[in-house]
């Protein structure tokens, strides 16, 4: 990308983060993640659960997640993605698979959105195809609307928002502002 290219963008990613609606602050959010762990912590920590981050996505709130949960536990991660830093999903592109073994296993699934539920819902049937006893979905943000795909599901969900394009705490815009400390709505872009 030449240089001049480079610069619109970031600017256009700059223009984005400015003029973005905080929806929920950083403390909301990890009073959000606290509330989680409980109920993590309650449901499944008896069960020898593999956590499966979803990258990229599933990073931040991983990272925020996993020192809350007080029981044994593996960590492992896969990378499936639909948007390729677009603003719009496309067909499922998986670029890494799981190391370790989810045969047998109770699998917490964790991932940023629960928006149309494809990527969620592909992850989960993976794991199961994979001979998972179990998948447990969890997502920081579960975005209202009637759109959602057939058997696609949380059941660990932190924040719930309107049908708005968000970023922070992992969610992205074309691939930028993951690291936005809160969850922000895109005010004034035409989304292409």
């Amino acid at each position: 990308m030449e240089l001049s290219a480079l610069t619109a963008a970031t600017a256009d990613i700059e223009h984005i983060r400015r003029t973005a609606v905080c929806l929920y602050d950083a403390q909301a959010v990890e009073a959000a993640i606290a509330g989680m762990a409980k109920q993590i912590t309650r449901e499944l920590a008896d069960s020898d659960p593999l956590l499966l981050c979803v990258m990229n996505g599933g990073l931040i709130l991983t990272g925020r997640l996993a020192p809350l949960l007080d029981f044994p536990l593996q960590i492992d991660y896969l990378h499936a993605t639909r948007y390729r830093d677009k603003v719009r999903g496309g067909a499922l592109n998986w670029l890494s698979y799981p190391k370790e073994r989810l045969d047998g296993r109770t699998v917490i699934v964790v991932d940023d959105i629960l928006d149309e539920g494809n990527t969620l819902k592909s992850v989960c049937d993976y794991c199961l195809e994979q001979g998972a006893v179990r998948t447990y979905s969890v997502v920081l943000v579960e975005k209202i609307h009637e759109r959602r795909i057939e058997g696609a599901r949380a059941e660990c969900i932190g924040l719930r928002i309107e049908d708005k394009f968000v970023f922070g705490y992992g969610l992205d815009y074309k691939g930028y502002l993951r690291n936005a400390p809160g969850i922000f709505a895109v005010s004034d872009v035409e989304l292409e």
